[in-house]
């Protein structure tokens, strides 16, 4: 612990890779096939540092849960950036961990799990309730209604992921595949949630962060 109280900037580096671990493995192998000690493994840390930080799997996947929420916030908070390859960047970066564990929570039929979706409908809601500028408020009679259906369609997703990769051809929770889904779920929310201008800046950016992704492979392979 440093003077003030706060955990020591190792320590936060530490936790921070158990639990980006238990999102795989939780992923990999669910709740019930995920160890301390694969989670160490691949965190590259010991059994005990685990269970300092955590204490129980039940900890650690709360911890898990609550990290997949704050991902949720912080990209939501972020769309307004959309249009930016930045964004989109980052949005890959933070969302595929999180995806592959959502894919696997939400079937998990646990109290965790439907607190999970919970909190994400909740979020949805709010997030509506006051769109940035460029995205539109849901036209509905039931807003909670709404958020929920939007919330279900997003995990569907996710959930079937294995069908969705197999369609396109390209596994959806790689690069490659999330980019060529994301560019259709910017036209299927077009016009209802995202004006014109938002989606022609999506496609954009998308296009800008692939030529990017492209220059860098073309440079490690010279």
């Amino acid at each position: 612990m440093t003077a003030d109280g706060d955990p020591a900037a190792d320590d936060l580096t530490a936790r921070a890779r158990i639990r980006d671990a238990a999102l795989l493995l939780f992923a990999e192998r669910g709740m019930k096939g995920a160890t301390f000690r694969g989670i160490a493994e691949a965190a590259g840390v010991s059994v005990g540092l685990v269970q300092h930080h955590f204490g129980s799997k039940d900890a650690l996947r709360e911890a898990c849960d609550a990290y997949t929420i704050d991902t949720v916030r912080r990209l939501s908070a972020a769309t307004p950036g959309v249009g930016d390859p930045g964004f989109q960047a980052m949005a890959e970066r933070l969302g595929l961990p999180v995806r592959r564990y959502l894919a696997r929570a939400l079937v998990d039929g646990s109290p965790a799990a439907a607190r999970l979706f919970d909190d994400l409908v909740g979020t949805t809601e709010r997030y509506f309730a006051a769109p940035p500028p460029g995205f539109n408020a849901p036209r509905t009679r039931d807003p909670h209604a709404y958020a929920a259906a939007v919330v279900a369609m997003a995990a569907g997703v996710e959930v079937l992921h294995e069908h969705l990769s197999r369609v396109l051809g390209a596994d959806t929770f790689t690069t490659g595949g999330s980019l060529r889904l994301r560019r259709a779920l910017l036209e299927v929310f077009a016009d209802q949630l995202l004006g014109a201008e938002t989606v022609r800046k999506g496609h954009a950016a998308l296009d800008a962060y692939e030529a990017e992704l492209a220059e860098d492979e073309e440079r490690n392979d010279g």
